[in-house]
């Protein structure tokens, strides 16, 4: 090191305050980076996608986790249960693959559900509650499949405790799946927990 270094360090800082400046000193540890991700919408979502219709809400992701937002599916009044739970369900699944609204995006919210993703009611042996997915469960991402478990799960799509059954287009068995909080906060690395259903 220059034995003189010192010594014009201190020059430089006298003559700065002569001068009226400050010196600065500089930091040696900035932290983690300020998040720009807010997951929250300052005002009430105008885009058609909150147009008149049955209210129902939809798991979009922002900073790594599931938020719910506001949507509205449209239900022909007097349709029959298990016709109403299959175009709930399909509702619900074009509002996941739909873009987020402008706002949503600014507050860093997206979706990982993909593609014309489709469903159906249960094939012929499959339990009543089976919903069918034109994608099979196991082709979705764990992002993607957390989405459609935790969307259904709190809608008329779900079973009175919650859980959702699915199955994918071929006759394989459908498995009942849940929702839960680690699934919420870790959509990434925990998949909805199932169990599979027997058929009769």
């Amino acid at each position: 090191m220059n034995p003189r270094l010192p010594a014009l360090l201190t020059l430089a800082a006298i003559t700065l305050v002569g001068c009226g400046i400050r010196p600065t000193e500089v930091p040696t540890n900035f932290g983690p980076a300020p998040s720009r991700v807010h997951c929250s919408l300052s005002e009430p979502d105008s885009s058609p996608q909150g147009s008149r219709g049955l209210p129902v809400q939809i798991f979009l992701l922002c900073g790594s986790q599931l938020v719910a937002v506001d949507r509205t599916v449209r239900v022909p009044d007097g349709t029959a249960d298990a016709a109403r739970r299959v175009l709930v369900a399909q509702g619900l699944l074009d509002e996941l693959q739909a873009p987020p609204s402008p706002p949503e995006k600014e507050a860093g919210y997206t979706t990982d559900v993909r593609g014309a993703t489709g469903v159906t009611g249960p094939h012929r042996d499959d339990p009543d509650e089976t919903l069918r997915l034109t994608t099979p469960p196991t082709s979705l991402t764990s992002y993607a499949l957390a989405q459609i478990v935790c969307t259904f799960s709190d809608s008329a799509a779900a079973e009175s405790d919650g859980s959702v059954v699915l199955g994918g287009p071929a006759d394989t068995p459908p498995r009942r799946y849940e929702c839960t909080d680690e699934v919420r906060t870790r959509p990434g690395t925990d998949a909805p927990p199932s169990t599979e259903v027997g058929t009769t």
